[in-house]
Order: structure tokens, then C-alpha cells, then sequence
């Protein structure tokens, strides 16, 4: 008897065996570990370029150097992967105890920035700190790191406990409320809509009971009306985001020039370092809205391929909560992970014009070194994480000496690499 062979089901087959293969590499135990530490990589690489090409303009102008501005963010760049290094090293024993000093310094920070003479305003924020020469802090940049540490450690702690509301919302929701409180009293509404994300996200994954989350969403959008309603710029703001056209010579200008940026980047882009927009057209072209230059000069792909790369991260960082036994690095790594995809998508939105503009800067990719170090801190921390999941340090361990550490032994620095 014959047999003969479906050409179409073989196909299936060999289809599925190819998903199989491809979800099976996905289950390894350092998919996690690399998918973070590429991701991470690629967009600060990415923002380096993107940064020298979106302040060229404005750099030469005020400096005479095109390289001004990125010179400042490569310092900042140079800062923060070795501070990420030391943070993948460290253990969660480590990131315990620096839960409550990291909280006492940022709410130290942030009572500092409201002393007259300290701190500095800029674009109707109150929350700068000037460090000396052309560099200055943001203190509420680093009070998002400090609320995941505390929030995570303290929910830890009572995990037995947080069957009672009492010991689920005390101490974490008053100390939460005063960092959200000190933020609002300088007026950033983009770092107060993180914040409230992070304690949301703390509180979801330690097991709040859903009925609670809609008094906590109705006071979080209280809050968020009280800003915009307190500052007529604001108000602005969030009006003329619906139609940035009608009030195009005022408010709507920056929302309107964004608009004009990704329509002339099409699918392919004008090219790199080709904009037309950084030419004093678009406000803040290097910090807030550096997603429209990236549209505009790489296209529509290049945009896709930044919003890719953020999708990674938020993958991997609720893979590295849900693999993980311990409840700290599942309340941090959730709460990291809500942290960067928020901001992420409130940047990217007052871009795209589907949200109102808050002045919030694209993590890893906008300029500016308050912002970049935290969120490199953080995902060092994700990168502890990852390194603890099951089976993850015999995969470390089987895997050898990285590069650095054969570059070191070659240069004749500790031991000789195996081979």
C-alpha cells in the first residue's frame, strides 16, 4: 500500500516544530539576562546617536561645538554602566538594606528642592539641583528607585501579614503619599504619574484586593487634575494636545511640530542627523521628544524598533517576576518594570499626540544624566534578578570567563581563561 505525504501538513509540522524550537529558546534560563541586558545596550547606544544628532543644532549655536551636549550625556553614560555593573553584582540581601537610607536621602533631596536657593525651576518644574559647573540633579528622578526598594522590602517583610489592609497599606502608602506630595509641590506632573504607577504596581502584585484600586485610581486622578488644574500652562497643555493645530502659534506648537517631524519621516526617514525639525522648530528636540526626531530621521521603522526594544524589557522584567520565589525581586521587578513601561509610553504618547504633553524624558534615550542613572541602577538590579533564576547561575557558571575578565587574564590581571 502507498503512502503518500500531505505537502500541506508536512508544512504545518514543520511550522509548529519551528515554533516549538523558538519557544523553547525563549525558556532558557538566561533568556531573561540577555533579553534585558541587549535591550538596555541598544537604547543607550541608540540615545548616545540620537542625541548628538538631535542637540547638534542647538549645541553649535550656544557653544560652538556640535558635540557639547552629547559630550555631558556620554559622562553620564560612562557613569551609569559601571553603576549598573556593581548593581547586577549585588545580592537582595544588599538591596534590602538600602531600602530605608535610600528613602530617607531621596525625601532629604526633595525637601532640599523647595528651599529657596537650592533649588531651581526650569519649564515650571521646581525640582532641579544645581551640583556645580553645567551639571545639575533631579532628585525626584531618583525618589522612583528609593520607592521600589522601600515598597518592595517593606511588603517582604509583612508578606504573611498583608492579608490585613492595615498592614498592606501602612507604612508603604503614607511614605509613598509623602514623596508624591513633595514631587507635587514642584510641580512635575510627568514624575508624579510615575510614582503613582510604581505604588499601584507594588501594591497589585503584593495581592491588594481589587475593590481598593478604584478609591486608589480615583485619588491618583485627583492628584494628577489637581496639578493641571493649578498651573495654567498645564491646563495648555492638556487642552490643546486634543487639536495642537488650533493653537498652533501657542500651546500647540511643540505637539504640532512633533506631528510634522513623523509625517516627514515616513517609513524609511530623511535620514540620520537629516532632521529638519532639530533646527529650532521642535522645544526640547533632545530630552522630551526625542521619539519624534527618531521618527523623523529613521522613519517609521526606526520608531517600531525603539518601541521593540521596550517591549523586551517590559517582557523580561515581569519574566524575571513571575520566575522568581522570593517576593522582593517580584514586588521590585514588577514595580521596575511598570516604572520604565509607563514613562515609556507617556513619553511616547505626548509624541505621538495621544496624550498630553507632561515633560517627561524616553528612559535610556533622552538626554540627561538624573534620569539616566536611576533607571540604569534599576535594570542592574533586574539583571540580579535574572542571574538568581533557577538554573541561571549554572548556565553563568558553564558559560566561562566573560570578555572583560579574558581580556583582563591576556593582559596578564588574575587568572589565565578556560578554554
Amino acid at each position: 500500500m502507498a503512502v503518500t505525504v500531505d505537502q500541506a501538513g508536512s508544512s504545518r509540522g514543520l511550522s509548529g516544530a519551528g515554533v516549538a524550537a523558538r519557544l523553547k529558546a525563549l525558556d532558557r534560563p538566561l533568556t531573561s539576562y540577555y533579553l534585558v541586558l541587549t535591550s538596555t545596550l541598544l537604547l543607550v547606544g541608540l540615545g548616545l546617536v540620537m542625541v548628538l544628532s538631535a542637540s547638534s543644532v542647538e549645541s553649535y549655536r550656544t557653544s560652538g561645538s556640535v558635540f557639547s551636549v552629547v559630550q555631558k550625556q556620554a559622562i553620564w553614560v560612562t557613569v551609569g554602566l559601571p553603576l549598573m555593573w556593581v548593581t547586577s553584582r549585588m545580592s537582595v540581601t544588599a538591596f534590602r538594606r538600602l531600602a530605608f537610607p535610600a528613602m530617607a536621602v531621596s525625601l532629604a533631596g526633595l525637601a532640599a528642592v523647595l528651599v529657596p536657593g537650592v533649588g531651581h525651576e526650569v519649564n515650571g518644574n521646581r525640582n532641579w539641583i544645581h551640583v556645580g559647573g553645567p551639571f545639575q540633579l533631579q532628585p525626584s528622578e531618583a525618589a522612583k528607585l528609593a520607592l521600589v526598594l522601600f515598597g518592595a522590602t517593606v511588603l517582604a517583610r509583612k508578606q504573611r501579614l498583608l492579608d490585613r489592609w492595615s498592614h498592606l497599606m501602612i507604612p508603604l502608602v503614607p511614605m509613598a503619599a509623602a514623596v508624591i506630595f513633595l514631587v507635587m509641590l514642584g510641580g512635575d506632573l510627568g514624575t508624579t504619574v510615575v510614582l503613582l504607577a510604581i505604588l499601584l504596581a507594588l501594591l497589585f502584585f503584593a495581592g491588594t484586593p481589587m475593590r481598593f484600586f478604584g478609591f486608589f485610581g480615583g485619588v491618583a486622578g485627583a492628584l494628577v487634575l489637581l496639578l493641571i488644574w493649578t498651573e495654567p500652562y498645564r491646563m495648555r497643555r492638556v487642552t490643546s494636545f486634543l487639536d495642537p493645530f488650533a493653537t498652533y502659534h501657542d500651546s500647540g506648537w511643540q505637539g504640532a511640530q512633533s506631528i510634522f517631524a513623523l509625517a516627514s519621516g515616513g517609513l524609511t526617514g530623511v535620514g540620520l542627523g537629516a532632521s529638519r525639525e532639530k533646527w529650532g522648530y521642535l522645544p526640547e528636540a533632545h530630552t522630551d521628544f526625542i521619539y519624534a526626531i527618531i521618527g523623523e530621521e529613521l522613519g517609521l521603522i526606526g520608531a517600531l524598533a525603539v518601541l521593540a526594544l521596550f517591549a523586551a524589557l517590559v517582557v523580561a522584567g515581569f519574566r524575571i517576576a513571575a520566575r522568581s520565589r522570593d517576593m522582593f525581586v517580584t514586588l521590585a521587578a514588577s514595580a521596575i518594570t511598570a516604572w520604565i513601561a509607563v514613562q515609556a509610553l507617556v513619553n511616547m504618547g505626548a509624541v505621538l499626540g495621544v496624550l498630553p504633553i507632561t515633560g517627561i524624558p524616553l528612559p535610556l534615550v533622552s538626554y540627561g544624566g538624573s534620569a539616566l542613572l536611576p533607571v540604569m541602577a534599576a535594570l542592574g538590579m533586574l539583571l540580579s534578578f535574572a542571574r538568581q533564576e533557577p538554573g541561571a547561575q549554572a548556565a553563568l557558571a558553564a558559560r566561562g570567563p566573560g570578555p572583560l575578565r579574558r581580556a583582563m587574564a591576556w593582559l596578564g590581571f588574575g587568572r589565565s581563561p578556560r578554554t
